[in-house]
Formats: C-alpha cells, structure tokens, sequence
C-alpha cells in the first residue's frame, strides 16, 4: 500500500515496499491516484503523476486510461492541464471567513464555489509571529489551500497571503416618503430589512433618490433605523443604477487621496533612452466616444526582396509602466482595481484621468512614450519575426472605426483623405495578409453579435443597438493579437516570468454534454481528447443560416472554459494559440502592465521593469486580476438588467418579442433582443400540460403532447412583473409550445429520465 503523499512533499510518495514492486509491474490503486491528486493540487499533471509512481512505458498508457475512466466517471475535472477532485477547492483561491471553531480557529468557505452541495470548510492558520493584519470573521482574504487527511475536522486548511479591504457597513437603498410624510429606506439587496429614517437623519434625501445609509442597532420592537450619509443620486438616472452595482460589487470608484496627488505630481516622459518615432505616421483607431487611446497602428510592404507580398505591421502601446512603479500608491490601487469596469454611461477606470486620459494616452499630435512591437509577415500570414522597441511617438490622426472604414469604401472625410494612400490603405493590405494566417489558424469563430446601451439625455434608456461588425474592428483585433503573441513569445524566449493570458480546452463533461445535445439535431462532435476550435467551427458552418443557428452558437459557447491570468502557460483554445499574454492595453489592465514590465527587464529597455519581488507574486496577483475581471463583467451584466427593468417597469402587461436564454426545471429565462436584459417565466405558469426537464436538449416538453421549448427559440411573451432594484422581471408566455427536435428515442429517454427522478423520496412535479 503506497502511504499517504504530503501536499509538500516533493519526494518519491511510495514506502520501500511498494518501490521494490516496481519491476513487478506495480501500479497504484485509484484510491491512492485519487489521494495523490487532492493532496498535491499544484502537480497533478499527467506526467508529474507517473513520476511520483515511477511509471514508465505501457503504464503510463494504462494511467492515461485510468484518469479518462476517472473523469467520465465524474470523479475528476481537468483544467489547465491538472486534474482535481470534482468540488475541490483550487490550490491559491478567495475565501470568505465565516466563524470559528471550538478551539477559536478561524473558519472560511470558498467565494465561489461550484461543486456539488455545500462548500468545504477550510481552517485559516496564523502564523506565528506574523506582521501585517490579522484577518477576522467578515473577511475575504486571498489564501493558498492544503487538503487534510481529518474526516472529522475541516476538509482543508489555509495560510492567508492577503487580505482584502474591509466593506463598509453602510448599505444601498432607495430613499421612500410614505403618505402619512414618515421616511423609509428601501434596499437594495432582498436580504436587508426595510429601514426607517427620522427627520433629522434625512440629509437632504428626496423621494427616489439612491441614498447609502448607516444602520443603527436594531431595537426590540419595530423597524431598525437608519441615517442617510450620501444622496448618490436619483433612481430615474443611469448613474444611479450603475451605482448599485459597483457598492454591490465592492468595486472600488474613488482614488485615495495620496493615489491622485502622485498622478497629479507626474511630469511628462522625455525622449531619453527611448528611440525618435515621431515622424512614424502611427494612427489610433477608436470607438467614436473612446476617451483614452492606448494603441496605435502603422504598416509597410516588407522592401525585402526574400519576403514577396509581406508585410511590416507595427503596433504601438502607451508605456504606462514610465509612470506606474511597482509598490506606489497608483501600483497598488492599479492592482487592488485589476481592470477598468465599463458601464453605459461611466467608466471606473483603473487609473485616474491624469494618467489614462492625458499622460498615457496616445492623443492625436502629441508626443507621448510608447512601447512598440515591430512583426514581419510572409505573404501567408505567418510572422517571421518581431523586435521590440520603447520609443517616443506622436499620433498623426485619431480616428473612429466608422471613419477608418468609410474611407476605404470610397467615402472619405477632409481628415482621412488626407492619409489614405500613405496609412490606411497600407493597413488594411497588411491586415488581408493576417488574415490569411488567422484562417489558416482556424480559431474558434462564434457568431455572437455584441450589444450597446443608447441613452437619452436624462440618462435612460434610448435603445438597445447591435453595432456593425467592421473590417475596422478585425484590423485592430488582429494586429493586437499578434502583438500580444510577439510579447509573450519574447518573454518566454528571455525565460522573464510572465502572466500570461488562458483559455483552456472544454472539460470532458462539457464535451460529452455537447455532443448529447448535437445528437438531438442530427450532427456529430467527434471524440477525442484533444478537441480544437476547427471541430467547433464546422458544427458552426452546418446550421449557419439555419433556423437552429442562434441556437447552437449559444450552446458551443457555453461549453466553453473561462479564460483566465496564470504564470503557467496552457495555451490559448479559442485563439488556437500556444503561447498568449496581454500586452496591449496596459491603461485599463493590470495584466497588460505586468507585461510590459518584464519586456523592459528581459530587452534592458530602462526604468520601470518587473522587480523580483513582483515576480515572486505572480501567482497571487494573477488570482487577484482573475477575480477583478469576473468581477467587472457582473457588475456591467447587472446594471444593464437593472437599467432596462426600471425602463420597463412603466410597461406592464406589454408583449415583447422575446428569444429562450435559459431552461431550468424551474422554468424559462427570456431575453429581449431590443433591450439584452432577460426575464423568467415559472414553469408553473405554462399551462396546458406536465413539462419535463430536458438537460440533453436544453428544453421543457410536455408530457402528454412532447411539445415544448427550447434554448434560443423565439417566442412572443407578455410582461407581468418588474423590481427594477434586482433587475428581476417576470414574464408570461404567450407562445404556443412546438414539436422540439430529435428522435422519439430520445424524447422517451428524456421522459424516463425525469420520471425516474420523481420517483425518489422527497421529489414532486407539478401538473400544469
């Protein structure tokens, strides 16, 4: 029996018995590979495995097969290349501190968690004679976890490597004036009670407003009360929406007083150590209301007679790391952000307006420092090589997407006609020759259209817009793509460690659940552990067009992993790409500074490189930037369902062209097009027949008629309830169910399934 593999051995995990088995063809059971892999979370690779059994030749085949066996079975899960438990807690994750135990212990759950029934209890030690701040109950704290071996104590334990700023206790609400003229405080969160607020702790609120209040203690009879401390704004205002979501998310939106007199104190970067490019008629390509610009973009025929038809494309970025040192005030509160949050109608940016919107900022006709990457390309579209430079550069015209392509299609304005010839229609000859190798790559092409909130002038609602996907748009895409892969591949090269940015494969069970989903259309996923995103694009390919088009898109997506930031590398699936870090947008993204920096250290560039004390952090700070990201695209998600609900709220009873977002056994999530908020009808509103829950076809059926709906179908819904404060609507489905796809086979399996499910204690179903 092979003894127990301590998470911080490194050594050989079998006793002297179990290594003298070796020539006997030893092979661990699958408890103890289970074991090995819990207890050893950071090497719990494939290979790394062998190695601590000592595994050679057709065992390692066997270990390849056993570990399948083990993730069909649903008892591992693979993501970047190691397996874990299914449920385990990742080896560096966030935890939420809860309580204490009998002995005073700290206890702590995972923020996220997404295994099956409760999450696992981990013990937090405290070092001894630890400096710093010691965490308490109501903290979140970023900590590495060791599993134990206790089955009847905590399931792991932690060592915290930072603590997160503390939330205040003030909470959101809407300010109220009830008939009889007393205040009220209506929350935000479900969960809070409903507050009262005495004349004299009005504070200047009206009727309305958003207001962040103070609770106090909670008497014996009545309401607990409050006092208003801020009027945040009206709730008639997208301000004040978008307001709800960053206190909600704990975003934080006002610099530090000492963060913004640093900015203030910056001077301008000069041209020493830093090559001339100003007379490069480099140009910026925007949105029409970007306020800052961090890339800049020029090309050339390749003069080189050995490279017919190739290119020259340069891609030049903002050096920010000229004024953003590791450890400063604007560094930390840079990281404590880890990325700008973009809502309708505000951005919470990463830095402040002195540095993102003036001294970084590449402005049209002024000198600003830059880093740039200058990529050959052979006629094909494969580079060839690259080189780096930190350079001075002066934009010679700041441009809108619209206004770059109008030129090339014939229709130039004073300010384009005037560059025409000498720089766009260079650009877009060097994009058809990266586009070439981008088709040749093959990444993963999903045809899901991107949204944009319009608004009026008092801050609502206008319209929902799908902007026009542009020959612009894919330019600039493609060149920073390259650019970013040139920084990575140099970083990897100089061995300078790095963050790079990951998107692993789909796990096994995503796949599996895939292919079972296209079967109930007819197509087919091939099996096979190495997937790529050309296997995808074919499915793709086959329902462009088709009725089922929004559909599959939909279901591919969600397949899919989140990418991620990592100081390992496993590649990028949906870019089909190797190697792969953020590099060009260091204004908004930390990850991209970090880049920059180590390119500065591994080329000896100057001031402003990756220090070793930072190098030693990119673990912890990729976990901290991953979180960050998750957590602004929540906040954005969420305001926009709040915007659109309070916009809705005045049309009750309205029908709305609506299309299936979601399928529970609960019921239907709707989306509006119009507006791209969504909605749920309960299932125990669809009348007319008993619907069973079709995990395969992502779709309710009815028993009796086996016609239903499904994930993506259009259907016709009208609006019978809205909380605009949790962007919550309720709907009613006006649609009549259709026939669903798939064989008969598989409509009778699905309703085996859900009857056997109703058949074990404590199920029910409801007759509609």
């Amino acid at each position: 029996m092979a003894r127990r593999i301590s998470g911080r051995s490194h050594g050989d995990p079998r006793t002297a018995d179990t290594r003298a088995k070796v020539k006997d063809n030893y092979r661990p059971s699958r408890d103890e590979v289970l074991r090995y892999i819990a207890e050893n979370p950071d090497r719990s690779g494939k290979r790394e495995i062998a190695k601590a059994f000592a595994l050679r030749g057709e065992d390692r085949t066997w270990l390849k097969d056993l570990l399948r066996d083990l993730q069909d079975e649903g008892l591992l899960t693979k993501e970047r290349k190691r397996l874990s438990r299914v449920g385990a807690v990742p080896h560096v994750a966030v935890l939420d501190i809860f309580g204490r135990d009998a002995d005073g212990a700290l206890l702590a759950h995972p923020s996220e968690y997404t295994g099956a029934g409760s999450p696992p209890v981990i013990s937090i030690r405290i070092s001894r004679g630890a400096s710093g701040p010691v965490p308490g109950i109501g903290d979140r704290v970023l900590a590495k976890t060791f599993p134990t071996d206790d089955p009847s104590g905590p399931a792991y334990t932690g060592r915290v490597m930072k603590i997160f700023e503390k939330r205040s206790e003030a909470v959101l609400g809407v300010f109220r004036v009830l008939k009889d003229g007393t205040f009220r405080i209506e929350p935000v969160e479900r969960r809070q009670p409903e507050l009262v607020v005495d004349k004299e702790f009005q504070n200047g609120a009206k009727n309305g407003d958003l207001v962040e209040v103070e609770p106090a203690r909670a008497s014996r009879y009545g309401l607990p009360r409050a006092k208003v401390l801020a009027v945040l704004g009206s709730l008639t205002s997208e301000k004040a929406v978008s307001m709800i979501a960053i206190h909600a998310h704990d975003i934080p939106h006002i610099f530090p007083a000492d963060v913004l007199a640093e900015a203030e104190a910056m001077r301008p970067a000069t041209l020493a150590h830093r090559e001339d490019w100003r007379d490069l008629p480099l140009v910026t390509i925007d949105p029409a209301d970007a306020k800052d610009h961090d890339d800049a973009v020029f090309a050339i025929p390749d003069p080189d007679e050995k490279n017919p038809g190739g290119v020259i494309a340069t891609v030049a970025i903002a050096d920010v790391a000229a004024y953003i040192r590791y450890g400063s005030p604007l560094d930390r509160e840079a990281l404590k952000r880890g990325n700008s949050v973009y809502f309708p109608d505000r951005v919470v940016p990463m830095l402040p307006e002195r540095i993102s919107n003036d001294l970084c900022s590449l402005r049209e006709g002024e000198d600003r420092p830059a880093l740039a990457v200058r990529m050959t390309f052979s006629a094909e579209g494969r580079k060839l090589r690259h080189t780096f430079h930190r350079v001075m550069m002066k934009s010679a015209a700041k441009l809108a997407y619209p206004q770059a392509q109008a030129a090339i299609d014939g229709a130039p304005d004073d300010k384009t006609r005037l560059i025409l010839d000498t720089v766009l229609r260079p650009l877009w000859a060097a994009y058809a020759v990266l586009k070439r190798g981008r088709d040749g790559r093959q990444p993963l092409e999903l045809d899901l259209p991107e949204r944009k909130i319009l608004l009026k002038d008092d801050g609502t609602v206008d319209r929902v817009v799908v902007p026009e996907r542009l020959d612009a748009h894919k330019l600039i895409e493609e060149f920073m793509i390259q650019a970013n892969v040139s920084a990575a591949e140099t970083l990897e090269a100089k061995k300078e460690p790095l963050v790079y940015r990951i998107h692993d494969a789909p796990s096994l069970a995503k796949q599996e659940s895939l292919r079972e989903f296209l079967a109930t259309l007819s197509l087919s996923l091939a099996r096979g552990a190495q997937m790529r995103p050309s296997q995808f694009n074919g499915i793709l390919e086959r329902v462009r067009g088709a009725d089922n088009e929004a559909l599959v898109n939909e279901v591919v997506l969600r397949s899919q992993s989140q990418a991620e930031y990592s100081p390992k590398n496993i590649g990028h699936f949906g870019l089909n790409l190797k190697r792969y870090a953020h590099f060009t947008s260091p204004i908004r993204r930390y990850a991209d500074l970090i880049v920059h920096r180590g390119l500065i250290a591994a080329l000896g560039l100057g001031q402003g490189s990756l220090t070793q004390q930072e190098a030693d952090r990119l673990e912890e700070v990729s976990a901290l930037i991953s979180a960050t990201e998750r957590r602004a695209m929540a906040a954005e998600r969420d305001t926009v369902d709040r915007l659109v609900a309070a916009y809705l709220a005045e049309r009750i009873n309205d029908t709305f062209d609506a299309r299936i977002s979601g399928v529970t056994k609960a019921g239907l999530f709707v989306q509006l097009p119009q507006y791209g908020a969504d909605g749920f009808i309960p299932v125990s509103s669809l009348n007319g027949d008993y619907y069973i829950y079709d995990e395969t076809a992502r779709s309710l059926f009815g028993e009796r008629t086996g016609k239903g709906y499904q994930l993506a179908d259009r259907v016709e819904v009208r609006l019978i309830e809205v909380a605009p404060m949790a962007g919550a609507m309720r709907f009613e489905m006006l649609t009549d169910p259709k026939p669903l796809p798939g064989s008969k086979r598989s409509f009778h399996k699905a309703k085996g399934r859900a009857r056997a499910s109703q058949s074990r204690p404590g199920s029910r179903g409801r007759r509609r």
